[in-house]
């Protein structure tokens, strides 16, 4: 299972945001109790006028190595569990979350 799927214009990746933590970091894929899969993400940030948004947005686009202006909020805003539109080529941005999960080793199900 992995935390996304397809758009026409682009992936949605599925996040659970962590904020007030102690560096901005992607920790892996969690699966939440209703069996959706999602990224687990840490930032600095508070959550305050959109500061842990942005951060998740940086975050997320320096991750995949991607412009930071692909990468938005677009569900979720002010809740832990967020959808992220980042905008491309969708087989090339599918292929490309797959590998930076397998390099950190973690594209099974229930890692925490």
């Amino acid at each position: 299972m992995l935390p996304f799927r397809i758009a026409a214009d682009g992936i949605r990746v599925h996040v659970r945001l962590t904020p007030r933590a102690d560096r901005d970091v992607v920790t892996g894929v969690e699966v939440a109790a209703d069996g959706r899969p999602h990224l687990a993400a840490k930032v600095r940030a508070l959550p305050d006028k959109g500061a842990a948004n942005a951060a998740v947005s940086k975050l997320l686009a320096v991750w995949l190595g991607v412009p930071k202006a692909s990468v938005e909020v677009s569900s979720g805003a002010t809740s832990r569990l967020k959808t992220l539109r980042v905008a491309g080529e969708p087989g090339e941005l599918t292929a490309l979350i797959e590998r930076k999960l397998a390099a950190q080793d973690c594209l099974h199900a229930g890692r925490r």
